[in-house]
Parts: structure tokens; C-alpha cells; sequence
């Protein structure tokens, strides 16, 4: 006994209130992360797509400016786009800043790794931000290979006690940026599964942009935001933020999200341009979850005389099945409001991609779901380009070539067991 007479054991029923009470706040606090308010965004003045009025609008409000005189590479192979940011590591001579959602170990991942620590050792700063959950098969060998070899990596939002309430905040930027010179980024990852047949399945197709031009400046800041999150260092000087000459004729803008700001910047650029489209609204994306604010932007946009289509998954290859339940389960309304659903079958698309009038091109990491819009950190690029818009409805057209369109009469006969799935879909419009 203790020499109070109290067995060691014993707690005062103070403290198991108080555990009680701590307890249960914890677990709302995990539980209240995951959902947010409902959006339901518009804008009653639609502008011309082509207007220095919307351009200007955008560049206000994001706030972001408009950087003109950039070069943009599109690439659509998975060997290729890695191949072409292991070529830029490679080139490195001051700096490196790569910011990954996913990155898992295998091949990709070595060849990666094997750049990166050569040029390291070479007196290249190294800097790389891991998302906690996203890339957590790197915890490890992986990750004592970087740091003893000389890279700086980071792992944003660990899970803490403190940050519960903030653990469904992920980091979801794909960068790359190499001298503060050329950049990368877009919807892949770095995993095996965008290059080579993984488990008999085919290479993800995706998009991934190289860009030059005084616009990597703008995603050299959005890099350095988390590498601030995650480090508390403030990345600044010449190594990082070169005087940028012009390396093309394309004008770009920054958009970046997170949950600081309930990421109404990507919200707010997706339903303008939609608002807005007078032409055509093409929209690529692996994980659409529309809320309620977007299926009506989608269907007014049609019922307006605007052609709009939507790419997603097919059956087949769509690497998360209950998604792609829940994502049919808005189908009938989409096309009802005359929207045209189509499932890529020929593997599982990865794009995150909005089309406008042949004008606007938006590019990056942001999904069309409320995970993207309210929770996660994301970047995108938007260009208003012609030439590269047209470019990127030619890939469209071809990928909807190896799609397939879906049907009233094929909702219609959807099984019982999808039909019951599906209504988990009221869950995912708010969270995902």
C-alpha cells in the first residue's frame, strides 16, 4: 500500500473525469476535421473567358499575378515525365526543392533517390517536403538513405496530440523545382505504379507539366510555404529566387490552396471559369465527388448551351472501387442537367485537369472533391493560352476515344449492392 492507503493503482475521480472529458474531446476533434460547411459558391457576373476583366478578376482575388513569357512542356508518359525530372535533378547546381503527396519505395523511387543523393554530395541543397500519410512507406530505410547522404526532408503534419484537430490536412502538391529555374508538377506522384505494370495493371495515365520562365518563381513560394510548416526555415536568396528571363510566350498564374484559408482559392477558380465558359468545359479528374455548389455550376453551364464533359475512372482500373461508387452515385443528376460523363478504360486515370473555351488551362493537384476544396494543400497553374489549350483538347479528344460515355440505361441497371454503396456519397460530398 502507499503511505497514503491508497493502492498505486487507484486514480481520484477527478483525474478519470477529466480523462473522460479529454478523451472525448480528442475524438470529436478527429472526427469534426474530416467534414466542413457547405459551399455553395457563385458568381452572378459572368465574364468573358477571354477579358482582361476575368484576368485581372483572378489575379486579384487568388492573390496571385500574372506571370507572362513561360515555356510548358506537356508530357503524358509515365517513363517520360520521370525521366525528364530525374534528367533536371541530375543538372542540379545549387538547389533542389521537391514537395511529393506520394512517394513510395521501388524502382522509381531508387532512381530518384540515387539523383538526388549524388547531388547532394556534390554541394547541392537538398530539400524535401514528404506528406506524413501519403508518403509514410518512406519512414525507414528510405528515408535514413536521404538524410545520410545529405538531403534535408521533412515530413509534413506527423501525427501529434497536439495537431489532431488538424490531422486530415495533407499536403497534396506534387513540385519539383530545380535552381529556382524549372519546375514540375501536375497529378503524378512518385510511384512505380505511373511507369511500369504494377499487380497486372496498367501504367496510370497522367499529365505532368515542365515549366520555365518567371513563373517558377511563383511555385518556388508555394514550396517554401511548406518547407516553412514543416522545418521553420525561411528559404531566401539567389539560390532559390534567380532573376528569371523569358523562356517562352505563355502566361501563367499560381494558384495554391490549404485548409488556412478553407482552400477557397482552388473553389473559387474552378466555379468562376465554370461559371464563366460560354464554349466548352472539358474536366479530367480520378476522384469526382461534385458537391452540391459544383453540380449545379456544371448543370447551369450545360443548360446554358455549354458543352460539358467529365472524364473519370472506368470500372476496371479505378484504384479506389468505393469512390467511383459514390461518384455514380451523382451521375443521374449530372445528366439530367445535360452534363456528359465519360469512364476512361484503358487504366486508371490520374489527371487533374479543367479546360475552358479553348483558352484556359488549368493544370495541377487539385481533385474535384471536397477533400481537394477544403482540406488538403494544393497548387495549380492556370494558363489562358490558345495554343496550349488547343493542344490539351487534342489529348482530351484522345483520351475520351478510350472512354466510354455513361447512360441513363446503365445507371438504370446498376446492382443493388452498388446502388446501397453508393449512398456513402453523402458522406464524401462533405469530406471525402
Amino acid at each position: 500500500m502507499a503511505e497514503n492507503g491508497r493502492s498505486p493503482s487507484s486514480t481520484s475521480p477527478l483525474v478519470k473525469t477529466l480523462a473522460t472529458v479529454g478523451a472525448g474531446f480528442l475524438s470529436w476533434a478527429a472526427i469534426a476535421a474530416c467534414f466542413t460547411p457547405r459551399q455553395r459558391y457563385n458568381l452572378k457576373e459572368r465574364l468573358d473567358p477571354k477579358s482582361d476583366e476575368l484576368l485581372k478578376f483572378l489575379e486579384a482575388t487568388a492573390p496571385s499575378q500574372v506571370y507572362r513569357g513561360n515555356s510548358v512542356t506537356v508530357i503524358t508518359d509515365g517513363r517520360e515525365f520521370y525521366r525528364a525530372m530525374v534528367a533536371a535533378i541530375r543538372s542540379a547546381e545549387r538547389t533542389i526543392n521537391l514537395e511529393a503527396f506520394v512517394m513510395n519505395p521501388g524502382h522509381i523511387a531508387d532512381e530518384f533517390i540515387d539523383a538526388l543523393l549524388a547531388r547532394a554530395q556534390a554541394g547541392v541543397r537538398v530539400s524535401i517536403v514528404l506528406d506524413a500519410f501519403g508518403a509514410k512507406k518512406m519512414f525507414g530505410k528510405p528515408l535514413r538513405r536521404l538524410k545520410s547522404g545529405g538531403c534535408r526532408v521533412n515530413f509534413y503534419q506527423r501525427a501529434q496530440w497536439y495537431s489532431l484537430a488538424r490531422l486530415n490536412n495533407r499536403t497534396h502538391r506534387e513540385l519539383l523545382i530545380v535552381d529556382g529555374r524549372k519546375a514540375f508538377t501536375g497529378g503524378p506522384g512518385i510511384a512505380d505504379y505511373w511507369a511500369k505494370t504494377d499487380g497486372g495493371e496498367p501504367p496510370w495515365r497522367d499529365t505532368a507539366f515542365q515549366i520555365e520562365g518567371p513563373v517558377v518563381a511563383g511555385l518556388q513560394g508555394v514550396f517554401a510555404e511548406n518547407w516553412l510548416e514543416s522545418s521553420s526555415e525561411i528559404l531566401a536568396g539567389a539560390d532559390y529566387y534567380p532573376a528569371l528571363d523569358e523562356a517562352g510566350s505563355v502566361a501563367a498564374l499560381v494558384f495554391k490552396s490549404s485548409p488556412a484559408d478553407r482552400s477557397t482559392v482552388s473553389r473559387m477558380l474552378f466555379h468562376s471559369l465554370i461559371a464563366c465558359a460560354r464554349e466548352s468545359i472539358q474536366i479530367s479528374t480520378p476522384y469526382f465527388i461534385p458537391d452540391r455548389g459544383m453540380r449545379d455550376a456544371l448543370t447551369q453551364a450545360a443548360r446554358r448551351g455549354v458543352q460539358v464533359d467529365v472524364l473519370v475512372p472506368g470500372g476496371t482500373h479505378a484504384d479506389q472501387p468505393l469512390l467511383r461508387v459514390a461518384s455514380r452515385h451523382w451521375f443521374g443528376e449530372l445528366l439530367k442537367g445535360g452534363v456528359h460523363v465519360h469512364e476512361y478504360q484503358a487504366s486508371m486515370i490520374h489527371q487533374k485537369l479543367l479546360l475552358v473555351d479553348r483558352w484556359w488551362v488549368v493544370m495541377g493537384t487539385t481533385n474535384m472533391d471536397n477533400r481537394s476544396f477544403e482540406h488538403n494543400d494544393e497548387v495549380n497553374v492556370a494558363f489562358p493560352d490558345e495554343g496550349l489549350a488547343r493542344h490539351m483538347s487534342e489529348l482530351y479528344a484522345r483520351d475520351l476515344s478510350q472512354s466510354t460515355r455513361v447512360t441513363f440505361e446503365e445507371l438504370r441497371d446498376r446492382s443493388l449492392a452498388e446502388r446501397a454503396a453508393s449512398h456513402v456519397a453523402w458522406v464524401l460530398d462533405r469530406q471525402q
